[in-house]
């Protein structure tokens, strides 16, 4: 029993930190969150979890969406891909615990959550670039990119823990700069 409660644990942070996060952007007009984490499915706290980290990542990268729209429309699908790899590092290890993710899916919601303003069109160009780029680096044979991917990885996994560990060494806000220069790394890569 206590070993499936450890292999649970993972999926709880990822509900918590979900929870957590959510908590932040509320008003005192907004309705009450759930405090119970069994309402907060992991899959979908994956999915707004890449959204939210990689907000903070251009935010901290000094981008603008708004502007690349116009000026540089592929940056856009840089941004899809570094959130389809935040996802992927915070899905892999639910499969611990037998919970499957659907990335085709789900990189859907993710381009309409941080691109809610443009069309469908422009959305479908921008999953599909996404995609090949999160591809390409995730088969990238070059050592740079293995050392990217595994360096990213433990970012992310060092966000959440950041983020659920009251014990933790540091705060997640301290490590939105780290995860700033890997989109800042990717954006160069593709530019």
């Amino acid at each position: 029993m206590a070993d499936q409660q450890s292999t649970n644990q993972y999926s709880k942070n990822l509900s918590l930190l979900h929870a957590l996060c959510l908590a932040e952007g509320r008003t005192e007009h907004d309705a009450p969150l759930s405090s119970n984490l069994e309402d907060y499915d992991p899959v979908k706290a994956a999915s707004y979890l890449a959204c939210y980290i990689t907000a903070k990542a251009i935010k901290e990268a000094s981008r603008s969406p708004a502007d690349e729209r116009y000026d540089n429309f592929d940056m856009l699908s840089v941004y899809q891909a570094f959130a389809l790899m935040v996802y992927a590092y915070l899905v892999l290890p639910l499969g611990a615990e037998d919970v499957v993710a659907d990335l085709e899916q789900d990189q859907i919601v993710i381009a309409k959550s941080l691109f809610a303003e443009l069309t469908n069109e422009e959305l479908a160009d921008i999953v599909e670039s996404g995609m090949r780029k999160f591809h390409l680096i995730g088969d990238a044979d070059a050592e740079h990119w293995t050392h990217f991917r595994e360096d990213f990885d433990k970012a992310v996994i060092a966000f959440l823990v950041a983020g659920t560990d009251d014990a933790a060494p540091f705060e997640k806000e301290e490590l939105i700069p780290v995860l700033g220069a890997f989109l800042s790394m990717l954006c160069e890569a593709f530019a």
